[in-house]
């Protein structure tokens, strides 16, 4: 992974770097804490099952999913938000990191790389995680907050599809990066616009949509199967399961070209057929 010039490797969460979504680990806490209530937490659900088995690219769903969002979190104390996640982090996310995803994003670095946490979940969420693995460089949903240290029910930026997008093009902007020799992974076909943005995409673990276009356009895709406890990745530090250690800087090219060469393989037969 040569850096060339000013660059970035933007990473979504769920599904890409932990193993589970975000938004829905909470669920547990806030609803302890008296945030939500039962049927919140099966509505928030289902909402998420939609999202992703539907792809929720269209306008029409972001939307819906921003106004639920916004009417659900009305009224909450920030802080309160904040201190829920902070005293759960550690029992619901630190679990389920990718030791794949935690060593990529150490290569990036080495490679003199910035790296970028891109989340439709709040930024409440995003940033303590982001925290955890050494990245401070978020891209997340951001709410309103009032005088008063609460939540006023409007959304100041929703990072969900497009607006992902919009968000990656403005900090190239800011910071000079060559999206042409930047870095994008997800699972998610709704990401396939920032996927398409930076010059070096990768679906990992992708979802239907994503896998079709990834083979249409012989995008690499990756299989992150084993989320360790950070606290012990960190400790055992290189002891990592070989098939993660297969993604290193090392052999990255030597992968790149066999999944380029497998998939123009699946796709020639395709045709064929």
């Amino acid at each position: 992974m040569p850096a060339v010039g000013r660059s970035a490797a933007f990473f979504d969460l769920d599904k890409t770097v932990i193993a589970k979504s975000s938004a829905l680990a909470f669920g547990r806490p806030f609803y302890r804490d008296g945030l939500i209530s039962r049927r919140d937490v099966i509505k928030g659900a289902y909402a998420q099952l939609l999202f992703r088995v539907g792809g929720g690219s269209d306008e029409q769903t972001m939307s819906k999913t921003r106004d639920y969002l916004a009417a659900l979190v009305k009224g909450w104390r920030a802080e309160q938000v904040r201190q829920i996640v902070r005293e759960t982090l550690e029992e619901l996310i630190s679990p389920y990191i990718y030791a794949e995803a935690v060593l990529l994003i150490e290569e990036h670095r080495a490679a003199g790389r910035d790296v970028v946490l891109v989340s439709t979940s709040g930024d409440e969420m995003v940033r303590p995680i982001g925290e955890q693995l050494g990245v401070t460089d978020i891209i997340a949903t951001r709410m309103v907050i009032g005088d008063d240290g609460c939540y006023t029910g409007d959304v100041d930026f929703y990072a969900a599809g497009p607006n992902k997008v919009v968000a990656v093009k403005e900090l190239a902007a800011e910071r000079d990066y060559d999206l042409a020799t930047c870095y994008a992974y997800s699972d998610s076909v709704t990401d396939a616009g920032l996927l398409g943005l930076v010059g070096h995409p990768t679906a990992v673990n992708p979802d239907r949509g994503l896998r079709k276009i990834a083979i249409e356009r012989a995008w690499p895709m990756l299989a992150f199967r084993h989320p360790i406890p950070l606290g012990r990745r960190l400790r055992e530090r290189p002891a990592v399961p070989v098939t993660a250690a297969a993604i290193g800087v090392g052999v990255g090219l030597a992968i790149a070209f066999a999944l380029y060469s497998k998939h123009r393989r699946t796709k020639a037969a395709l045709t064929a057929a």
